[in-house]
């Protein structure tokens, strides 16, 4: 006898879909608080350059407080994620059921409270009984096993997710809130949530297709994409073709993860020399976050686009937001930059961006993107080794600006140094391009291209320009990695350099600064002064 028929067959589920609706409210508060806590409380304190003992201990306690927010929005998210997969799978399973009941009485069985099933046409045939009676007879007992099945099919289902809904909801600590390793136990526990509601790591696109990702991601509710955020933050972060915000707070997820993995390491002594640099960086990338959380101008804003700690570490910030600036700009470092100089990289683009707006182009965003594992100064910035899928990656990068980008075309300018012009060239080089309005190189050792129209973009905006002390545009350039980017027939424009070394290009006040800022702003870089 089937047990919890009646109350399947019967069930009423507003009161569990009023739950998931409190408990996705819940969530969506916690969410908010967090940012608030961002942008009005600790924020503002770090911009305004508070220091000293009681700085240190006061943004300790509320750090955590943000922290505690983040963990109780992601297990609350949870909660609300396991709740309304038991009410999916025992909604289905009740139609299920219900479907049944209905089919088997049609057919002209017989189907009591108790979910047991009889059957009202047939009676056992005697011996005199011809073949098609005893055929007839067969079918209607087989059929009678089916339904008795399909009925202990459907209740089996609601009763295993209803045990497996309250199995996942007692591993949700409320006592890890406070603990540092909170957040861990929270992306841990979101995961397995995840797969329980067919959520699972292998339904994330794992083509480098911006379009295939942006379709995927409009295709979730926005429960299923805080899941995803929740359980595969490191995932999400690097889906080029999604939103930049979606994108900066999977990737934030991150920062605190690896930040704290660092801190727990350093507590017990296992933090090596490789892994302080990575923390070092993290905790600079983080710093500059929070004074950027509490500035008033919304161009300073920072969007973290791509964080990986894994080997030297890979970071991608915007400051400005990418999807709705008129000029967009993607700087690529070059050789011996990784996660630990995170804030020169940061400097860079702030100086990138002020010359762009000191050009007429006032609502500008532009990117640091450190999306590979760039040389270390050894034999690996002499061959294309590391730009070849590095220049794949980018070339998804600026595809998936485009597709997320708001209202009109924005003019996209990309830049390289050093080895970052080779990471360049290789991408714009394959594929279709960069799909980039300008090109712009500086102290270059070659772009992988003998030619400027090699690159899919007119030759006249390709720029490249280089110190005459910079050794590595006067001497290396040309040898092993293409044609020298600088010389006529290389079939680009040069631009006016005024600094000095490899490492001058964004000196303030500098003519080698205010041209790349002027091709940002979708200017001649031979022009005069820009004059409002």
């Amino acid at each position: 006898m089937p047990e919890n028929f009646k109350e399947l067959l019967k069930q009423d589920f507003s009161d569990l879909e009023a739950a998931v609706m409190s408990w996705q409210k819940l969530a969506k508060a916690l969410e908010e608080a967090q940012v608030r806590h961002r942008h009005k409380v600790t924020g503002p304190l770090h911009a305004s350059g508070w220091q000293g003992v009681d700085s240190r201990y006061a943004f300790m306690k509320m750090e955590a407080s943000e922290t505690q927010l983040s963990t109780a929005q992601s297990d609350v998210t949870s909660i609300a994620t396991i709740l309304d997969t038991v009410h999916a799978k025992m909604k289905e399973a009740q139609e299920d059921l219900r479907r049944c009941v209905r089919t088997a009485e049609l057919d002209g069985y017989a189907v009591d409270d108790h979910g047991n099933v009889t059957d009202s046409r047939s009676s056992c045939p005697t011996g005199n009984a011809d073949d098609d009676e005893q055929e007839e007879h067969q079918l209607r007992v087989a059929k009678l096993e089916g339904y008795k099945n399909d009925i202990e099919y459907a209740i089996e289902e609601a009763s295993s997710a209803d045990w497996q809904g309250r199995q996942l909801l007692q591993q949700i600590d409320a006592f890890n809130l406070d603990k540092d390793y909170g957040a861990s136990k929270a992306e841990e526990g979101a995961r397995k949530v995840a797969e329980f509601s067919h959520l699972d790591e292998d339904s994330i696109p794992s083509k480098k297709d911006p379009k295939e990702n942006a379709k995927w991601w409009a295709g979730l509710t926005e429960q299923e994409r805080q899941s995803y955020l929740d359980a595969y933050p490191e995932k999400i972060g690097w889906l080029d073709g999604i939103p930049s915000a979606d994108r900066d707070e999977a990737n934030r997820k991150v920062v605190d993860l690896q930040l704290a993995e660092y801190e727990m390491k350093k507590q017990n002594g296992d933090l090596g020399t490789h892994d302080q640099g990575n923390y070092d960086g993290l905790q600079k990338l983080q710093s500059a976050l929070d004074k950027a959380d509490g500035s008033s101008d919304g161009s300073k804003k920072l969007y973290v686009l791509g964080i990986d700690a894994k080997g030297d570490g890979r970071a991608v910030v915007s400051q400005g937001n990418p999807e709705t600036a008129r000029n967009v700009a993607i700087q690529v470092p070059g050789t011996d930059n990784d996660l630990s100089n995170m804030d020169e990289q940061i400097d860079r683009v702030d100086r990138l961006q002020q010359a762009a707006v000191d050009s007429g182009a006032k609502n500008t965003a532009v990117i640091s993107w450190l999306g590979y594992d760039a040389p270390e100064g050894d034999n690996s910035m002499f061959s294309t080794g590391r730009a070849d899928p590095a220049g794949g990656d980018l070339r998804s990068f600026t595809h998936g600006l485009r597709q997320t980008h708001e209202g009109d075309r924005a003019h996209m300018t990309v830049l390289g140094h050093s080895y970052g012009s080779t990471v360049i060239g290789a991408g714009a080089s394959h594929g279709g391009g960069l799909d980039a309005d300008d090109i712009v190189v500086v102290g270059s050792p070659g772009m992988t291209v003998e030619h400027a129209k090699d690159l899919n973009i007119n030759p006249d905006h390709v720029w490249a320009g280089g110190a005459k002390d910079d050794i590595v545009s006067t001497v290396a350039s040309g040898l092993t990695l293409g044609e020298d980017p600088m010389e006529k027939e290389f079939g680009g424009k040069v631009i006016e350099v005024d600094t000095e070394g490899h490492g001058g290009y964004w000196d303030k006040g500098s003519t080698s600064l205010r041209n790349q800022g002027r091709i940002i702003a979708g200017r001649d870089a031979s022009e005069g002064d820009y004059h409002s």
